[in-house]
């Protein structure tokens, strides 16, 4: 007994690794949706918002962001254009799906653009708010991004399944999505991702913003 082996014990992952497991996972990923809690602090004007609301998302391209409180509002990628809908504001915003390699939107990961481990740098990051049994990986993009300079992911140990994204943006604001109620693979149906304009409202395209 006194010469007994002792057990082994796995390594623990290193962020490269879990990067790509993540990537693995959400490769085999079809169609996703929850609910979801968007709590945004800081930037310029150092404001602070709570907003909730559904999301779907569905490969390839496709994405519906419905917003139910305190104000309604709809972001829909058909993966042909992304439309943006402010009901209050009777104004929708239209503008093209961005080509896979100018797809900057951080969530557009998990309707198939871009990966993990080949277009960012992982390490671990400590979580302010961390939740149990949960992994916490900040993504830091190799080329630099107009909408935000880095992003968390907060996984499930087990399964990796997604539990918040977190993101910077370069006014000092970070915007905090915590999913629950999460659902994989169910079948999410393709009308889930059609918009139809509603009458009497504006309608602002992309290359109207830019000018």
């Amino acid at each position: 007994a006194a010469f007994a082996t002792p057990p082994q014990v796995a390594p623990a992952p290193t962020a490269a690794d879990l990067a790509r497991a993540i990537q693995e996972k959400y490769d085999t990923v079809r169609d996703f949706s929850a609910s979801f809690e968007h709590r945004y602090r800081g930037g310029v004007l150092r404001k602070e918002a709570l907003e909730r609301g559904t999301m779907q998302v569905k490969k390839p391209s496709r994405m519906r962001w419905t917003y139910e409180s305190p104000e309604r509002k709809v972001f829909v990628a058909d993966g042909t254009r992304i439309y943006s809908y402010f009901p209050e504001d009777k104004q929708v915003i239209v503008a093209p799906m961005p080509a896979e390699a100018e797809a900057t939107t951080p969530a557009l990961f998990l309707s198939g653009h871009g990966s993990l481990p080949r277009d960012f740098e992982a390490s671990f990051a400590p979580e302010a708010d961390p939740l149990p049994d949960t992994y916490s990986l900040k993504f830091v993009p190799h080329r630099r991004e107009a909408e935000y300079d880095w992003l968390v992911l907060v996984v499930d140990r087990g399964t990796y399944r997604l539990r918040k994204l977190i993101t910077a943006d370069a006014q000092g604001g970070q915007s905090t999505f915590t999913f629950t109620g999460v659902r994989e693979n169910t079948g999410v149906p393709d009308s889930a991702f059609r918009f139809t304009i509603p009458r009497g409202v504006d309608v602002v395209t992309h290359e109207q913003l830019r000018r």
